[in-house]
């Protein structure tokens, strides 16, 4: 394992520091919050390193979890719908406040359909990311090291497209917009954990 990743069983260390500004990315058994399982959260400072929490089952990672409610830092993802829906169902914690770097994509990269992590990393910061061990089994007591990599990877990069599509988003004049989608995010996902996932309920 890198130098620059530091694997937690259970929970983040007492007294870690990770900023005004965290990085934040979650793998499961699969992609429905009600079944799959959480099984590791992974954070990083935008300082190169990342901290990754493998998820004890039955146990509440309390250091992790008064990271993630605290209102002082912000919590950058990439589709926060998702993580912050997964965080709520299996640790009951409420994210806020958060960032989305794949909403802030399509609110200013209008050009293209291309929002993935990987499609951004290579356009904004000209990193190419690999995506191989998404789907593996992250509920594995013992994590490879190319499993471990992966994980740490989703996190690295966020503080820096964060910066870059904040140009971006004040560019086209959508900052207070792409800050009112932030700010709905946490009702988005409350709304699919109820089993509105696939219904737009503002339609007619």
């Amino acid at each position: 394992m890198a130098s620059d990743i530091k694997l937690h069983k259970g929970d983040l260390p007492d007294g870690l520091d990770l900023g005004g500004a965290v990085a934040v990315d979650t793998e499961t058994m699969g992609l429905k919050p009600h079944r799959d399982r959480l099984c590791v959260v992974q954070l990083s400072a935008g300082d190169g390193r990342a901290h990754l929490v493998q998820i004890e089952a039955g146990k509440r990672p309390a250091n992790l979890i008064r990271l993630l409610a605290d209102p002082a830092v912000l919590k950058i993802f990439h589709f926060a719908r998702f993580d912050v829906a997964v965080l709520k169902k299996h640790l009951g914690v409420d994210v806020t406040p958060l960032y989305c770097t794949k909403i802030a994509s399509k609110l200013v990269r209008t050009y293209t359909d291309r929002h993935g992590l990987k499609d951004l990393a290579a356009e904004l910061i000209g990193i190419e990311m690999s995506k191989q061990q998404q789907s593996s089994d992250w509920g594995a007591a013992k994590l490879t090291d190319q499993q471990i990599a992966y994980a740490a990877s989703d996190v690295l990069y966020l503080h820096a497209m964060k910066t870059k599509l904040d140009a971006m988003l004040a560019r086209e004049g959508r900052t207070a917009l792409a800050e009112a989608a932030f700010a709905f995010l946490p009702v988005r996902a409350a709304l699919d954990l109820d089993g509105f996932e696939d219904m737009d309920i503002f339609s007619h």
